[in-house]
C-alpha cells in the first residue's frame, strides 16, 4: 500500500493510501486541515483534539444533511445552517431547531472531553 505524507494545522502524518486513491486522500486532507484552520482561526478553540472533534462532526453533519437532502427543486432557499460559529446571530437571538441540535452536540462534547477547556 502506498503512503502518503500529509500535512494538517502544521503537523505532519504519513497515511496509508489505496492503489489509485492518491487523488481522493488528497483532498481529504485539505478538506479536514481547512475545516480545522478556519476553527482555530475563529479562536474559540486552542486544543488541537479539540479542533479536530469539532472539525468531524461539521464534517460528518455536513455529510448526513446532504444524503437527507431531498432533491434540489425542494430544497427550502433558507434551510442552511452554518456549522462553524459565524452564522450571524446576536446573543439571545432564538434557535433554528438545526442550530439547537449543534449547540446540544457541542455542550455533550464538552462534558465529556471534561474540564480542559470548552470547544466553543
Amino acid at each position: 500500500m502506498k503512503q502518503i505524507e500529509a500535512t494538517i494545522l502544521g503537523q505532519s502524518y504519513v497515511l496509508a493510501c489505496p492503489p489509485g486513491g492518491e487523488a481522493l486522500l488528497l483532498e481529504a486532507i485539505n478538506i479536514v486541515d481547512r475545516e480545522m484552520s478556519a476553527i482555530r482561526d475563529a479562536g474559540k478553540v486552542k486544543a488541537r483534539e479539540r479542533m479536530a472533534v469539532l472539525a468531524a462532526l461539521n464534517l460528518a453533519y455536513q455529510r448526513a444533511e446532504q444524503s437527507r437532502a431531498p432533491a434540489p427543486a425542494q430544497v427550502p432557499a433558507a434551510r442552511a445552517v452554518p456549522l462553524n460559529g459565524r452564522d450571524g446571530r446576536e446573543p439571545g437571538d432564538a434557535l433554528a431547531p438545526a442550530d439547537a441540535d449543534i449547540d446540544s452536540l457541542i455542550r455533550r462534547i464538552d462534558a465529556a472531553l471534561g474540564d480542559d477547556g470548552l470547544l466553543l
